[in-house]
């Protein structure tokens, strides 16, 4: 009887071997015949899966995506306090843990790479960004925001938070840990919200 395998698992293996090794050797690097090897597998098998490298970078930087988005809806679906909710989304923007500190870095490297580039991975549209937007839209449905707030302003400076935020526990995890980062973006939301 023929194996049976799971080839959506599969495609995410690799895209995970592939994280591995960008994290490890760079964009430059992360050569097809590397990641198969990191993956375990045959050019061949890897070629099965995606035919080109860069059909393996977009499906591996999509996956980066994908796994925010979906630990992000997760949090959007339960029944937290609208502010709690905003702060809970924001934390897994900002790379606190191990997983994330590597989906950021994967992230960060592709978005270099791809202006580099000339774009080729479509990361043209800033996820971080549109999140925000999407924020400040709930905080307004919920009439949490303060009154006379710069609301163009307020987004610029909760991006730069959140951005400044990221690399710093990139680069200083022991300092900006989980404990700073969500005192800091607390108390930002203190400043824009009501109580």
């Amino acid at each position: 009887m023929p194996k049976i395998i799971d080839h959506d698992h599969q495609k995410k293996l690799i895209a995970e071997a592939t994280w591995r090794v960008i994290l490890r050797e760079g964009m430059e690097g992360a050569t097809v015949r590397k990641i198969a090897k990191e993956a375990g597998l045959s050019l061949g098998a890897l070629r099965h899966y995606f035919s080109t490298q860069n059909e393996l970078l977009v499906y591996a930087m999509n996956l980066v995506k994908e796994r925010v988005i979906a630990r992000i809806s997760k949090i959007a679906a339960s029944d937290l306090q609208p502010k709690e909710k905003v702060l809970k989304v924001i934390l897994e923007i900002i790379p606190i843990n191990e997983e994330t500190m590597a989906e950021m870095e994967v992230w960060f490297t592709f978005i270099f790479y791809s202006r580099k580039k000339g774009d080729v991975f479509g990361t043209d549209t800033d996820g971080i960004f549109l999140a925000i937007d999407n924020i400040f839209t709930f905080l307004e449905k919920h009439q949490l925001l303060r009154k006379n707030l710069h609301i163009d302003i307020e987004k610029e400076k909760l991006y730069a938070i959140i951005d400044g935020l990221a690399i710093h526990a990139m680069l200083e995890p022991s300092r900006v840990n989980y404990e700073l980062v969500s005192s800091v973006i607390s108390h930002h939301l203190n400043l824009i919200c009501i109580d």
